[in-house]
């Protein structure tokens, strides 16, 4: 035999081999995908008071000068967001909880949100010129005090939909873990 046809017989049983190796790396990816696309969906971090709960008592003022309580939670259906200064997902979500605000049955009286500061001069323009024209706005200096300690606020951003009796009906830490067809919005 030829070194040729050597080479040439060798060069075509590799082929052979990649080809099959190729085919198999393919199928083994299908079935990768359909395992991801069947996986449940994640569970969601609790970071604040969960479906069932209430809100502890608290007292606040809001940047209007207005007196909100845990009082204010109940009465209709309320929107509730807390996000903090220099939280990345914070300023990411901003928008979409101002947009829903916007929207949100009962107007700026049944949306609540408040902004922890860090500190007590933090630049916050930004945020409430977003947020207080569609929301009662209270400031908080420093996490775990006020409202955040009352609704169990243990991450950010935190958001949840209370219920007219002041229960929580769902919380998370993005708009989509609350069920906003409760609210027709």
């Amino acid at each position: 035999m030829s070194p040729a046809i050597a080479v040439g017989i060798l060069v075509g049983l590799l082929t052979v081999l990649n080809l099959a190796l190729t085919i198999g790396v393919i199928r083994r990816l299908r079935e990768h995908t359909e395992l991801l696309a069947n996986r449940p969906r994640q569970v969601t971090v609790k970071v604040m008071a969960g479906p069932g709960e209430r809100s502890k008592p608290f007292d606040a003022v809001t940047v209007d000068g207005d007196l909100i309580s845990d009082a204010d939670l109940t009465g209709g259906r309320t929107l509730v967001g807390i996000l903090a200064n220099g939280c990345t997902s914070c300023e990411e979500r901003r928008p979409e909880f101002v947009e829903l605000a916007s929207r949100f049955p009962g107007g700026r009286d049944r949306v609540l949100a408040v902004l922890v500061s860090g500190s007590e001069d933090a630049d916050l323009s930004v945020e409430r010129a977003m947020i207080e024209p569609v929301a009662r706005l209270a400031l908080q200096e420093r996490p775990g005090i006020g409202i955040t300690e009352a609704l169990g606020v243990t991450g950010y951003p935190a958001f949840a939909l209370f219920d007219a009796d002041g229960t929580v009906l769902s919380s998370g830490t993005a708009l989509e873990d609350l069920d906003l067809s409760l609210v027709g919005v």
